[in-house]
């Protein structure tokens, strides 16, 4: 009798839990990390079309190609500004073949062109250098001007020290795999400090890079850039010169499943690893 007891109570909770849809499949590996989301966040199509916040900088961390390398490819000089809705070639084949066909469409606009009458061109000519005569004064101080602050905007040549980005304990190393972490893991507290970890100039901050978060990334030098992600307060806005050191953000868990902070170091674009840049604790 108790037996069917038993069996009928069972019955009563299946029939009260019985889904309309079938239970979700719920996997647990390496694959659903949030590196793995860092790496499907990355761009390894011919083409990208700019977003709202977005700087040469970010896309190029992405694509984990070198920005001047970028820059070169789309002819974009510096400050390396860009728009929303710019197309960006991320290879450089791909590259190459938009500016032969831009290059044969000059040439074909060209010729075009010298069908105007020469007396027209000759006139035109003649008004052009009245204006840049009348303009010559103005445009040689404003040339001075900018030679003092591209003079100032100067980076070094190499990074003189590296310092810890926080105070709090490593949680995850660097790996090679293809997901794998390519960076280091802080662990610690809301509204811990986040440190620069060397002197240099904000290039992006934001959150539009998805699976990091609120964004920090620092160019050094030519070759150096370091990024740190999920932040909780930016302390920094791009443009920004900071010191090895100076506060940039406080700790968070924006784009993540728990509070840390994801340190990289880019050299050239690659990934390296940045215990290898990094005094020992």
């Amino acid at each position: 009798m108790k037996l069917v007891v038993v069996g009928l109570f069972l019955l009563m909770i299946v029939g009260c839990s019985t889904r309309k849809y079938p239970a979700p499949i719920v996997q647990i590996d390496q694959s659903h990390s949030p590196y793995s989301e860092s790496h499907r966040n990355s761009l390894d199509s011919d083409f990208y079309t700019v977003k709202k916040g977005e700087t040469l900088y970010s896309i190029a961390w992405r694509a984990g190609i070198d920005f001047r390398l970028l820059a070169q490819m789309n002819n974009i000089k510096k400050p390396y500004a860009i728009y929303p809705g710019q197309k960006i070639a991320l290879s450089q084949k791909v590259a190459k073949s938009v500016k032969y066909q831009k290059s044969k469409a000059a040439v074909s606009n060209s010729n075009t062109n010298q069908k105007f009458n020469k007396k027209t061109i000759a006139k035109e000519k003649s008004e052009e250098y009245g204006k840049k005569q009348a303009d010559q004064k103005t445009k040689k101080s404003v040339t001075q001007n900018v030679k003092k602050e591209v003079k100032n905007d100067s980076f070094p040549s190499k990074v003189r020290h590296w310092r810890y980005p926080s105070n709090g304990k490593i949680i995850d190393t660097y790996s090679t795999r293809e997901n794998g972490n390519k960076g280091i893991d802080f662990g610690g507290q809301k509204g811990d400090p986040i440190l620069a970890a060397a002197d240099g100039k904000v290039v992006y901050a934001g959150s539009a890079l998805r699976g990091f978060g609120n964004l920090i990334i620092i160019k050094h030098n030519n070759d150096y850039l370091s990024a740190y992600a999920h932040n909780r307060v930016l302390k920094v806005k791009e443009q920004d010169w900071v010191k090895a050191g100076q506060l940039i953000a406080e700790m968070g868990d924006s784009g993540t499943d728990k509070v840390k902070l994801h340190f990289e170091i880019r050299f050239r674009g690659r990934t390296v690893n940045p215990l290898k840049y990094l005094p020992k604790r």
